[in-house]
């Protein structure tokens, strides 16, 4: 059994970097940056939110985004692009005090 120690640590080692990378992967994030509109008087806004990893694609991020905004009377215009954490800090003063208000 003692011969056994250092292979069962080497394999729970790998299986902890495994799990840790993954765990990284899914932390990273999804966002998207997109155009709204409020009506009387007419409003515009750009904005950056954060999805869920399930809503990282254009069409799988429409109906997300138009629920959070149009619950202040927002109406989804366009969605301009889906990214990565990567692109946030050059995002961040375009959007202003809507950079990941929804």
């Amino acid at each position: 059994m003692m011969k056994n120690v250092p292979h069962i640590l080497a394999a729970l080692a790998v299986i902890l970097t495994i799990n840790l990378t993954a765990a990284t992967a899914a932390d990273a994030g999804c966002y998207a940056d997109y155009k709204a509109k409020r009506n009387n008087p007419l409003r515009l806004h750009y904005g950056v939110i954060k999805l869920p990893d399930a809503a990282c694609t254009k069409a799988a991020a429409r109906p997300t985004i138009q629920k959070r905004i149009g619950a202040d009377g927002w109406k989804l215009l366009n969605i301009l692009s889906v990214f990565g954490p990567e692109k946030l800090e050059e995002k961040r003063a375009k959007a202003g005090k809507f950079f990941l208000k929804y």
